[in-house]
């Protein structure tokens, strides 16, 4: 069900994203055509608030200029920050970063679905201010339905930063959202309460020795453990 756009498609014109819709979703039954609107907003260079498997996230089209402008500018996110990435499969991280060094696949093979990101290098297409000019990205593949689905209807990986205000707490319903709302060019895809826990482990394997990025959901210790067997 859409609140707040009635039955009316959303249109890539600019005055689409003057209204927030929201599109409540079961996750256990989520396909593709049942995402079709937040797909058109993404198009038309929206901000889309998706629940994933540990707070809601905020998606854009990562290669669209305009759009990751406007989630840094929704966020209130200083630019040079890089903004982490989810895909809807393994599959779909291989065709948009190519193939992954030995370790990396290791650990995703290990942990994908789930709250660990893997380092790779940014393909040109990503829009700079993604990776902050570092020229590389976090990228993961989450255990939650409809973000895996999202990504999948869309076609590439997407966004995932957390979807609150930067220095805010990260949001686990909708109701978190407050904060967001009230900001134009908002797509608010409503999937319930989200586990919430810590955000997912980063994790650098492109080579040896594997590095730390950020610890998280996965602990430091699982991640070498996993490497050694």
């Amino acid at each position: 069900m859409v609140r707040g756009i009635q039955d009316e498609k959303i249109t890539r014109a600019a005055g689409a994203l003057k209204i927030m819709p929201v599109l409540s979703v079961n996750p256990a039954t989520c396909r593709p055509e049942i995402l079709e609107p937040a797909v058109d907003w993404l198009r038309a260079g929206g901000v889309v608030a998706m629940p994933t498997d540990t707070f809601y996230g905020l998606a854009v089209d990562p290669t669209s200029a305009t759009a990751v402008r406007a989630v840094f500018g929704l966020k209130g996110r200083s630019r040079g920050a890089a903004l982490p990435l989810v895909a809807g499969s393994f599959d779909q991280v291989l065709r948009a970063f190519g193939d992954l060094q030995i370790l990396s696949r290791r650990l995703a093979t290990e942990f994908w679905p789930g709250p660990l990101s893997l380092v790779v290098d940014a393909p040109a297409s990503l829009d700079a201010a993604v990776h902050g000019g570092r020229r590389t990205v976090a990228v993961r593949v989450p255990d939650h339905r409809v973000t895996r689905t999202l990504a999948l209807a869309w076609g590439a990986p997407l966004t995932a930063t957390s979807a609150n205000r930067s220095g805010a707490p990260p949001a686990r319903s909708v109701d978190d959202l407050s904060a967001l709302s009230a900001g134009d060019g908002l797509f608010v895809i409503d999937g319930g309460v989200t586990a919430g826990g810590a955000a997912s482990t980063i994790v650098d394997a492109r080579q040896t020795p594997v590095t730390l990025v950020r610890e998280g959901a996965v602990s430091w210790n699982r991640v070498l453990e996993s490497l050694r067997g």
